[in-house]
């Protein structure tokens, strides 16, 4: 594209030296995304992927955190990092990552607060549901995904612990946190009013396409019409509640004389409330059209089976969170759609590792640390075809020996060694006697025909 004339480097204003002014004033600046990039090469899925590769690997080996100068480096870096490509390279590649044409995105801008990634996010959440059946129980809650930068749609929630973010409203299967459903608050249109019953339009919206489960959810969604809703589409509904809810029975708010540990429920033909008291001043209310009877614990704190019921199923998005968050790719960055690319990352190789699991449970089992291994081995193998088409050789021995080892096949079956009959040069080779084993190299070697060898 040509370039303005305030932007173009003149021989007087880079150097004094004409011939260094000459060269900079003739090298290819190429326009992507806001940056200037000097000397741009194309890149291809195979890159992307290994790109993506990269940052897994990072992310299992807890440095995310960690300067990539660092971890491209010779001494304490990982070889894999070098020998996957150069770091020039890597950092090109996370400054111009873009997810939609920017030459476009004012258009859309102006009626869609997330046009810089709303392509991308549409094609990866509507791959989730086809992919897994959730089981008899699902949970509904709200992640935030940490960004202090700006972001027109960045929520702030003292009750997690990165208080500021990109909010996500996640469908959740209880058994294994697979998430099968996320949709990103963008928060209200300018001018329009603020939105009412809120928590109920999410619900439905978030367990559309489900038959036959159990939502759990908290207090910011629970209401009587959404169970009543719910049940309508043949789902049960179990979560706490709010006590300004209008449906609920004056006699369930009244707790002072009431005795501790006690419980007291109210029912409709489809409707099940319970209040309990656990400790003096404390009433935790609930709302459920799955519990029938009014059937407490043999428990110390004799806890009714709807508060037990939803203390098992309750925990769905947090341990998403958690277990994501162990081995997160995410990287310091203030542009909030890179932000969201490394959430889905993180995301996707969770949903994958509960995919392998269900499809090979045999698959190292016994190992506490299942998931780290299949992260590690995930990572590498994106990361091979890069290897494997890499033309120029790293500098380090290690490195070196990597991408050998890579590109003559595999490195178990044809492993290099020292020729066993070499005494000075010490050649190494990956060819071996079919008699004793021994590693042979070509002034070693004799050849027979098929009838000689006989």
């Amino acid at each position: 594209m040509q370039l303005p004339a305030s932007q173009l480097c003149s021989p007087a204003s880079t150097s004094s030296s004409p011939k260094k002014s000459f060269s900079f004033f003739w090298r290819t600046l190429i326009y992507t995304g806001g940056v200037f990039v000097t000397d741009w090469i194309d890149f291809d899925s195979t890159d992307i992927q290994a790109y993506i590769g990269l940052l897994i690997l990072a992310g299992v080996y807890k440095s995310r955190n960690e300067s990539t100068r660092s971890l491209w480096d010779v001494e304490n870096g990982r070889s894999i990092f070098r020998t996957t490509m150069s770091h020039r390279k890597f950092k090109l590649l996370s400054s111009t990552l873009r997810f939609d044409d920017r030459m476009t995105r004012p258009a859309r801008y102006m009626h869609d607060k997330m046009a810089a990634f709303r392509t991308i996010w549409e094609k990866w959440t509507h791959r989730l549901p086809l992919l897994f059946n959730p089981g008899q129980d699902v949970c509904v809650d709200e992640q935030l995904v940490p960004f202090k930068g700006r972001c027109r749609f960045r929520q702030y929630m003292p009750s997690k612990p990165a208080k500021y973010g990109i909010k996500i409203w996640v469908t959740c299967d209880v058994t294994t946190s697979y998430a099968w459903k996320l949709q990103i608050y963008t928060g209200k249109s300018p001018g329009s009013p603020a939105e009412v019953n809120q928590g109920k339009r999410v619900i439905l919206e978030m367990t559309e396409g489900l038959q036959g489960n159990t939502v759990t959810c908290d207090n910011f969604f629970t209401s009587y019409r959404l169970a009543e809703e719910l049940l309508k589409r043949k789902m049960a509904l179990v979560g706490t509640i709010r006590r300004n809810k209008p449906e609920l029975p004056p006699q369930l708010l009244q707790i002072k004389h009431r005795a501790l540990l006690s419980s007291l429920f109210a029912f409709t033909k489809t409707h099940t409330a319970v209040s309990y008291v656990p400790k003096r001043g404390k009433n935790v209310l609930l709302l459920s059209t799955k519990h029938r009877e009014p059937a407490v614990s043999d428990t110390e704190k004799k806890k009714p089976v709807i508060i037990t019921d939803y203390n098992r199923c309750k925990g769905g998005v947090d341990n998403l969170d958690k277990v994501v968050g162990t081995y997160s790719c995410r990287r310091r960055t203030c542009r909030w759609p890179v932000v969201l690319f490394y959430n889905l990352v993180d995301v996707s190789t969770f949903n994958s590792f509960v995919l392998w699991s269900a499809v090979d449970p045999s698959w190292n089992q016994g190992k506490t640390f299942r998931r780290r291994l299949f992260l590690e081995e995930l990572g590498k193998a994106l990361v091979m075809p890069q290897i494997s088409r890499r033309q120029r050789i790293p500098r380090t021995p290690s490195t070196s020996t990597m991408m050998e080892d890579q590109q003559q096949g595999d490195p178990n079956t044809k492993k290099r060694k020292v020729c066993t009959f070499c005494t000075d040069k010490k050649k190494k080779s990956a060819s071996t006697c079919n008699k004793c084993g021994k590693h042979i190299c070509k002034v070693h070697t004799i050849t027979y025909c098929s009838s000689c060898c006989e």
